[in-house]
């Protein structure tokens, strides 16, 4: 019998790891699929202070989560993050000197679970300056869900308009400002839900894009 050579024990020990690592990819992204399919169980409050970190298409920024700022914000936004939901979502939204806003998910299996999946206002207790970070709402009562901005100024006009940060982004704001903001306020966010990332990759494929948001430990 011929014996196998190291260069053979070698290619299967890769090929078992590669193995490993798509099975557990898969298992992990199936179990987070089922999670977000039920937004009433996900209610764990978030730390009192925690970071997360987005790796996108740009680069890498980091945004700092105070709870105390907007309890209700801090939590949906850990239970999202935790549980994938930013993960390959487009900044569909990126207009100079204002803002920058995601959070439509790319699978439209998903998004339609979070569509009125509000969460109760809160009072603004801080301002929407350069690097904060902000649930979106419409002008009713009650209208967060999953769709966040990052402040590209002083945005303090907002603060009247119930508009209550949650976190900031204390590291890669560098990375924010130059989002790819080629095509403004262009993309359809009835269509972005409707149609996912199918939508956004065929009439708007130089978006940046969220690769992997994790909380940092």
């Amino acid at each position: 019998m011929k014996k196998a050579s190291f260069y053979d024990c070698a290619l299967s020990r890769l090929r078992f790891a590669l193995f490993l690592f798509l099975a557990t990819s898969t298992a992990f992204a199936q179990a987070n699929k089922a999670a977000l399919s039920k937004p009433a169980t996900l209610k764990e409050r978030a730390p009192d202070v925690f970071k997360a970190k987005f790796d996108t298409t740009a680069g890498i920024f980091i945004i700092e989560v105070h709870a105390d700022w907007s309890p209700n914000g801090a939590d949906r936004f850990y239970n999202l993050v935790k549980n994938g939901f930013y993960d390959g979502c487009r900044f569909f939204r990126v207009v100079r000197g204002f803002v920058v806003q995601f959070g439509i998910n790319g699978d439209p299996g998903i998004q339609k679970f979070w569509d009125n999946a509000n969460i109760p206002d809160e009072k603004v207790k801080q301002g929407n300056l350069r690097g904060y970070v902000t649930f979106a709402k419409s002008s009713l009562p009650n209208t967060r869900t999953t769709q966040i901005f990052i402040n590209f100024g002083d945005n303090s006009r907002l603060n009247s308009q119930g508009f209550a940060p949650f976190g900031k982004v204390t590291t890669g704001m560098e990375v924010v400002d130059k989002i790819n903001g080629t095509y403004g306020q262009m993309p359809d966010q009835d269509l972005i839900s409707s149609q996912g990332n199918a939508y956004l990759t065929k009439n708007f494929p130089r978006l940046d894009y969220i690769k992997k948001a994790t909380i940092e430990k």
